[in-house]
C-alpha cells in the first residue's frame, strides 16, 4: 500500500489536486497498476507519466479519487540481436481508483477495467 500523506495534508486545501497529481505522477510504475493496465505495450515504464484527477469523493474516513493515468509502454523484445521488434514507446492510458485513509494518508490503488467508469 502507497502513502500519500502531501495530499492527506493538502486535503480540503486549493491545493490538494495539484498535490495528489505530483504524488501520483512521483510513484511511478512500482506502486501502481501499470503494467496491468497496458493495452498496446507488453511493459510499462516510469517516463512521462502524467496523472488527471478525473473526481473526487469526500467520505467519513477516505478521500475516494477517480484519476486518469497517462505513460507510456513498449513492447519488448527477446534483446537478441536480430530481434525485428521496434523499441518504440507506445502511449497509454488507464483509470484508477484511491481510497485515501483520513487518519494514516495510506492509499489503496485499484484499477478499473476498461471503458468503466468508478464505483463510487
Amino acid at each position: 500500500m502507497v502513502r500519500l500523506t502531501e495530499s492527506l495534508s493538502a486535503w480540503g486545501s486549493p491545493g490538494f489536486r495539484g498535490t495528489l497529481k505530483r504524488e501520483l505522477e512521483a510513484l511511478g510504475a512500482q506502486h501502481l497498476p501499470l503494467q496491468q493496465g497496458l493495452s498496446r505495450g507488453s511493459y510499462a515504464l516510469d517516463e512521462g507519466l502524467e496523472a488527471m484527477i478525473l473526481s473526487v469523493t469526500d467520505a467519513a474516513a477516505s478521500i475516494h479519487v477517480h484519476a486518469g493515468i497517462f505513460y507510456c509502454g513498449i513492447i519488448a523484445g527477446c534483446s537478441c540481436a536480430d530481434d525485428p521488434t521496434p523499441v518504440d514507446q507506445l502511449r497509454e492510458y488507464c483509470e484508477v481508483t484511491l481510497d485515501i485513509d483520513k487518519e494514516t494518508g495510506e492509499a489503496k490503488v485499484t484499477l478499473l477495467a476498461q471503458g468503466a467508469g468508478p464505483s463510487l
